[in-house]
């Protein structure tokens, strides 16, 4: 098959492309390395610098291609807060964009990468697809934005559309910003550095980590599967774990002891997280592989920032 993928050379979009290519199939990457790094995509892979808005170079991408991947996006809840017209410029136009672009050249099917984080506060765990969304920043806002375009869009264009609401990924050569850094590295890079720990709020807070291999299995599923047109479904661990645990398995990986610095609460958390993995396991045959512990055992033996010399 012949795909594109948007956001193709981040952290997801680079595993996925690197996945496909390697199963022989035509890959091509949009990106414009705001956040990407196109240097670790196998050479069998077309990358071309460009913003998911020029609907002209969409266009050119998208001939003859049967799937489009749109992970293209920004991703920080706490950005989000501060910068709320950005997440929805890229987030929400730059959906939007694409689904014309795939309209005027034919496209048939799109899996967009969503985020678990639509849920918001829940009272009930785990989380289902059939839940109404809580969203509590703006990206959250900006990703179910995003599911409502692809859905209806889809419909009324005739394209089949999945959406996959990823929970927290994290895996090696997860990037890792100045600013507003997910967590699972930057606790990584804090621990070798030896200092402390620093944990927003009181720790007890919890989040469903999903290996990016099991988040690869799952996009990969999602562009062949049958019966999965207008639906979205959770891709998670189905294990929920709390900061302070996050902090014990990461000292059990690296043979330390580590000590939290616990700090005030970013806005735009929840207090629970934890996917319902029955729908992805019915239409995807999506059952996770890789535990916590054994993903972080990953990332600090594979990756060359972590792994020791």
């Amino acid at each position: 098959m012949r795909y594109l993928i948007t956001g193709g050379a981040g952290f997801i979009g680079t595993a996925l492309a690197n996945r496909l290519a390697g199963e022989g199939h035509e890959v091509r990457v949009l990106d414009d390395l705001s956040a990407g790094d196109p240097s670790r995509l196998l050479h069998e892979v077309t990358f071309t610098r460009g913003d998911v808005n020029d609907i002209p170079k969409l266009w050119s991408l998208l001939q003859g291609v049967q799937c489009v991947y749109h992970l293209a996006a920004r991703v920080s809840v706490s950005e989000s807060v501060l910068y709320p017209r950005d997440y929805n410029a890229v987030n929400v136009g730059g959906t939007v964009s694409v689904l014309e672009a795939m309209r005027d050249a034919g496209v048939k099917r799109v899996v967009l990468s969503s985020s678990g984080a639509v849920y918001g506060e829940q009272a009930l765990q785990p989380l289902r697809e059939n839940m109404l969304p809580d969203p509590r920043s703006p990206y959250a806002v900006s990703k179910l934005a995003a599911e409502y375009y692809v859905r209806t869009t889809g419909i009324l264009w005739g394209i089949e559309t999945v959406s996959l609401r990823v929970f927290n990924a994290y895996g090696p050569h997860q990037q890792l910003p100045a600013s507003h850094p997910p967590v699972i590295p930057a606790f990584i890079k804090q621990a070798l550095k030896g200092g402390s720990i620093v944990v927003h709020g009181d720790g007890r807070q919890t989040r469903d980590y999903v290996y990016i291999d099991d988040v690869v299995d799952a996009l990969v599923a999602a562009s062949t599967a049958p019966n999965v047109d207008r639906l979205v479904i959770n891709v998670g661990s189905g294990v929920e774990t709390s900061i302070n645990r996050l902090v014990e398995l990461l000292g059990a990986a690296m043979g330390k002891e580590l000590t939290p610095l616990y700090v005030s609460k970013q806005d735009g958390g929840v207090s629970k997280m934890r996917a319902s993995l029955a729908l992805a396991e019915e239409k995807l045959n999506f059952r996770p592989k890789v535990d916590l512990a054994e993903g972080l055992r990953r990332m600090l033996t594979s990756d060359p920032r972590f792994a020791k010399k």
